[in-house]
């Protein structure tokens, strides 16, 4: 079993930044892919981002890439999204997610996806 928890979230400026974090506890996920995605309202939930287990490979929405940054700290069981030059567009819950595939690669589909947080919400506005 594990369990994810999100925090960062908040109510950032057009342009502005925020850094998603997104803590595991139950077991370490140091051996496992992990990701990012997000859910605006009245919208199915879609990929942002995601790591391999070693956090050697790395995968972007188009929408984010070059924008958004997606890194692991396995020694301290974490997960963070850094998010730069934010758009409105960009306002949504945002999900981490755990991929219970030992040293998998990462994937950009949800349902390769094992374990979710609750999600925090990120909200772009002027």
């Amino acid at each position: 079993q594990v369990q994810l928890v999100e925090s960062g979230g908040g109510l950032v400026q057009p342009g502005g930044s925020l850094r998603l974090s997104c803590a595991a506890s139950g077991r370490t996920v140091s051996r496992y892919a992990m990701g990012w995605f997000r859910q605006a309202p009245g919208k199915e939930r879609e990929f942002v981002a995601a790591t391999s287990w070693s956090g050697g490979n790395t995968y972007y929405a188009d929408s984010v890439k070059g924008r958004f940054t997606i890194s692991r700290d396995n020694a301290k069981n974490m997960v963070y999204l850094q998010m730069n030059s934010l758009k409105p567009e960009d306002t949504a819950v945002y999900f981490c997610a755990a991929d219970l595939l030992p040293t998998g690669w990462g994937s950009r589909e949800l349902y390769e996806y094992d374990y979710w947080g609750q999600g925090t919400q990120v909200t772009v506005s002027s």
